[in-house]
């Protein structure tokens, strides 16, 4: 479950006391303040003119909590679907006023942890979300998107039983008020525990049981396509194609054209990322795609994500660290530059796609003591993984 994953599974949590999470009133200064904005497909300017004249009215009362909270929460979702840190830094903008405080109002404490772990800053999110959890005066779908989230980055950063014990909270009575909006996405991500867990037949029929109660949910097709790839399960294909189909976002995309590399469908991976490139994410994918055909676009990607990779590390951005190893690893031949980056992805996040690159890399630098951390934490955690297994029998060890 990647930042990108747990801000999805924080989105499948649709809390219908959304009024909870808003403070006074807000009454626009005149007729042409703008309040809320509804998104438009209709080429993307009316909803950008929509959210610049948000920002504007922001500017003219920079105290509007719910202004800013409406303004940081779009921007959040929209870094979401399209990959764009820029949108980040627009939800962190919005909240600037009470950005430092060290106990800001609760609403705005829990989109600082969830802006906080999308930039890899796991343990400050971590102590947001401690915080709103500790205080009785949260209310309680506040406390239930919180709990979420701060299961959410446990499990990415490696602490499955400490997740485990978030996700079984929300599924069992304290939130029992809150109904299917809660346990639900609960239950899924205690499936995927089980699936990585070894407990395969339970978590199929658990993610099973859920898809019959919400076969359009987006996010279970996602995990049931994870879970068929890490068994080695030829479906999970069009487990991820379903998943595209009902939400076309950053993540499912490049889940997807992973996929599709790793099988050998390049040409796929190019149709389905055209006109991709202004992501970072995609724009690797594509590159690799572009290699493997031979297509010269391919050179001039490559240029342009090395230059992306720097800036990131001149504004001491870690999260492409994944991304940048695999730059590394398979389209500059770089191995001993694409492990170091491996590691110090596997020091920030511990999910089955950082793992199969720290073995990858480990292998093609001849370094296989350095995928040492990955066995140990495989061992610690009963994870039982076939890819894993594979990728680590190819230098001589046992998964």
């Amino acid at each position: 479950m990647s930042t990108w994953k747990s801000a999805r599974l924080a989105a499948a949590l649709l809390l219908s006391c959304h009024a909870l999470l808003q403070a006074a009133p807000f009454v626009p200064a005149n007729d042409a303040t703008v309040v809320e904005s509804l998104p438009t497909r209709v080429g993307g300017q009316a909803e950008r003119r929509a959210e610049r004249a948000q920002r504007a009215a922001l500017r003219e009362a920079p105290a509007s909590l719910p202004l800013a909270l409406n303004i940081a929460r779009q921007a959040i979702e929209r870094s979401r679907r399209s990959g764009d840190p820029r949108e980040l830094g627009q939800a962190q903008a919005a909240l600037a006023t009470w950005w430092a405080l060290p106990a800001p109002p609760a609403p705005v404490r829990l989109l600082r942890a969830t802006i906080l772990q999308r930039n890899h800053q796991f343990a400050t999110a971590l102590q947001d979300l401690a915080a709103l959890l500790a205080d009785r005066n949260t209310p309680l779908p506040l406390q239930a998107q919180a709990e979420l989230t701060r299961a959410a980055v446990l499990q990415v950063t490696g602490d499955w039983a400490a997740a485990r014990i978030g996700y079984e909270q929300l599924a069992g009575p304290r939130y029992a008020a809150l109904g299917r909006a809660v346990s639900e996405p609960a239950l899924a991500a205690l499936a995927e525990l089980d699936s990585l867990q070894g407990q395969q037949h339970r978590a199929s029929a658990a993610l099973s049981r859920l898809l019959q109660a919400g076969p359009d949910d987006a996010w279970l097709w996602l995990l049931r396509a994870e879970m068929a790839q890490r068994q080695g399960d030829a479906s999970a294909g069009k487990h991820f194609k379903q998943a595209l189909a009902l939400n076309d976002d950053v993540y499912t995309r490049a889940a997807y054209a992973d996929w599709l590399l790793d099988h050998g469908q390049a040409a796929q991976v190019v149709q389905l990322l055209d006109g991709q490139e202004a992501s970072d994410t995609l724009l690797l994918r594509l590159a690799l795609a572009w290699r493997a055909l031979n297509d010269p676009r391919a050179d001039g990607a490559v240029r342009d994500l090395g230059e992306r990779y720097a800036a990131a590390a001149l504004r001491g951005d870690p999260s492409h660290a994944r991304e940048q190893a695999r730059w590394a690893l398979d389209l500059m031949r770089q191995p001993a530059q694409a492990l170091e980056q491996a590691q110090l992805n596997w020091s920030h996040q511990k999910e089955p796609a950082d793992a199969w690159l720290l073995v990858r890399t480990a292998q093609a630098a001849g370094q296989p003591q350095a995928m040492a951390p990955v066995l140990a934490f495989a061992k610690a955690q009963g994870w039982q993984d076939a890819t894993l297994a594979r990728l680590s029998r190819t230098v001589g060890a046992g998964a």
